[in-house]
This record gives structure tokens, C-alpha cells and sequence, in this order.
């Protein structure tokens, strides 16, 4: 028991704290789910480009990722950043093999939809 009224208070709000924290991490995970889902539907119905392009830069993000106290993983994501001739520049997630490929200053085709990476054929 304390000076406001025992256990009961204690547990309550420890309840409701509980719930609202519980309830924010739904809310993310939800969000995020939905943005996900607005932005794959946003590239299908987007047109398939193919222009002409020059690897501008490259960058990898690796994330560590905690399973237990003693496993934890790591993945990596690969951006390649592309100019066009109108001067734009557009940086797409691209595969690891693809990855690999790509050397800046290269030019060539680039093939995109919406924000999905389809391909490079260098010239």
C-alpha cells in the first residue's frame, strides 16, 4: 500500500500504460503498413520509364537487428542514385547483385516504375 491509496492505484496505472504504449507500437506497425501498401499500389500503376541515365552515386544501409540476448542479424540495402537528362536525380533501392554491377559514371538506360528499380543497360 502507498500514500494514495494502495495496490489498486498502482496496478491501474500501470494498466493504462501498458495499453497506450501497446497501442502506439500497433499504431506504427499499422501506419507503416499502410504507407507500404499506398506506395506499392502508387508503383504498379505507375508507367514503366526507360530513360537515359548516369550512375551518380552509391550507398549501402546496414541495419542490426536484435533476435535474443546473445542473436542478432544484420541486413544491408543498396541505393543507386541516377541522373536523367533533364539534371534530376533519382535514387532506387536496387538488388545486392545489382548492386555490384553498377560503377559510378556509368551511363546507359535506366528502367524504373514509380519508385521501383526495373534495370540498367549500360551503353
Amino acid at each position: 500500500m502507498d500514500f494514495y491509496g494502495g495496490f489498486n492505484n498502482e496496478f491501474n496505472l500501470f494498466s493504462i500504460m501498458f495499453f497506450i504504449v501497446f497501442f502506439l507500437i500497433l499504431a506504427v506497425i499499422v501506419a507503416t503498413l499502410i504507407r507500404g501498401l499506398f506506395q506499392w499500389n502508387k508503383n504498379n500503376h505507375a508507367p514503366k520509364l526507360t530513360v537515359d541515365a548516369t550512375v551518380v552515386t552509391k550507398r549501402m544501409q546496414v541495419s542490426r537487428h536484435h533476435h535474443t540476448n546473445e542473436m542478432h542479424s544484420h541486413s544491408t540495402t543498396y541505393f543507386a542514385t541516377f541522373q536523367v537528362e533533364s539534371g534530376d536525380r533519382i535514387e532506387l533501392s536496387v538488388r545486392g547483385d545489382e548492386y555490384g554491377l553498377l560503377v559510378e559514371g556509368d551511363r546507359g538506360k535506366l528502367t524504373f516504375q514509380g519508385t521501383r528499380y526495373l534495370g540498367f543497360e549500360r551503353k
